[in-house]
């Protein structure tokens, strides 16, 4: 096979395992003499596929009984409205800014109530994650809101928000089972699949119990967390072969040894990165060391027409998709699961060759 290191954002890199596993179930899964993509999720054969991947998904991530997973549609986009149409209660919410998503997701909530920013690093174009206490949120929020890692920016939280009684909500997308989380800090989890977890399509949302029965009058049905949870995600017809995609990654995680090893391997590849990074001054890593994401890695070399060049010349040499994002420029490596150990090694190869023969004025 022909197969590039993929360091696209999203949709992005799925593991081989799976996806070899998947192309082998193509046209016949087990005996149901039909693709996946081809059943009634009504069907008893799905109904095994999406309660293996719920249950397997629980033990991933060890989420708590009293916790809901809602496999559903419209990516976490859509989700920054459904947040607040099923939160809201007060008609109050703080947000804090740390890149475009969670900035677009403020913007959102504020269609529907007081959303407040009660923190940014907008000012220094988002290359840190702003610090707070429980004292920077409102007593009477309903909610606190976080994007825990910006792939656009390059950044982590470092740190889980201290919002005492208030929910936290987090907007997992680029992250999600990259390392252990305490799923009991937050009152809601959501995440688009297409960056660690699955094709486009699927979006997951763990959520409280206590939290649910909350929606407004004016919700829309397919957003009422509520309603979905009633109906096991099945109120309509569910994104069947992605939640199908996904099972098979929470079978790889699990045999891997849970998230645990996934983060030991996480770790080893972003610390090759960045300690390559830090050791030379060709390229620039805007991000403050102690807000760097381990999926997202952002570097510059300071000079628009040799950062062009850098990505095309990548993709000559296999290193797909390392252009960064229009809004910031320069390159971008996104490192999830999927990405082994040795795609990073070999864009570290490259950034030292290039470097070499492409020297600045």
């Amino acid at each position: 096979m022909n197969r590039v290191y993929n360091f696209s954002a999203g949709p992005s890199m799925l593991p081989l395992p799976v996806l070899e596993k998947a192309a082998a179930e193509l046209v016949n899964y087990g005996d149901a003499g039909m693709s996946v993509m081809e059943m009634s999720h009504r069907s008893p054969a799905y109904d095994v596929i999406i309660k293996k991947a719920e249950a397997d998904f629980r033990k991933v991530m060890n989420i708590p009984d009293n916790y809901k997973v809602l496999f559903l549609q419209g990516g976490a986009s859509t989700q920054f409205a459904a947040v607040p149409l099923n939160l809201m209660k007060t008609g109050k919410a703080d947000y804090i800014l740390s890149g475009q998503f969670s900035t677009k997701a403020y913007k959102e909530a504020q269609k529907y109530g007081d959303a407040k920013a009660v923190a940014s690093s907008k000012e220094d174009n988002f290359t840190y994650i702003p610090e707070t206490t429980r004292e920077s949120f409102r007593p009477d929020a309903d909610y606190v809101h976080i994007c825990y890692n910006n792939t656009i920016y390059g950044t982590k939280f470092n740190y889980i928000p201290d919002t005492g009684d208030i929910p936290l909500v987090a907007d997992m997308s680029s992250c999600i089972m990259s390392e252990p989380v305490d799923v009991t800090k937050f009152g809601v989890i959501y995440a688009g699949a297409q960056k660690n977890m699955a094709p486009a399509g699927l979006t997951v949302v763990i959520v409280r119990e206590d939290l649910l029965g909350n929606a407004r009058p004016e919700t829309p049905s397919m957003l009422d967390w509520q309603l979905m949870a009633e109906n096991d995600s099945m109120y309509n017809t569910p994104p069947c072969y992605a939640i199908y995609v996904a099972g098979l990654v929470y079978e790889w995680i699990l045999e891997l040894g849970g998230l645990e090893k996934m983060k030991e391997m996480n770790v080893k590849k972003a610390a090759l990165l960045y300690d390559y990074l830090d050791s030379q001054d060709y390229y620039i890593a805007p991000v403050k060391k102690d807000s760097r994401s381990m999926m997202n890695a952002t570097f510059v070399t300071g000079v628009e027409e040799l950062d062009k060049k850098f990505a095309k010349e990548a993709e000559k040499a296999g290193l797909m998709n390392l252009k960064g994002h229009r809004s910031v420029g320069g390159m971008r490596a996104s490192i999830y699961n999927a990405m082994p150990y040795e795609g990073v090694a070999a864009l570290v190869d490259f950034m030292k060759k290039f470097a070499a023969e492409n020297p600045k004025a």
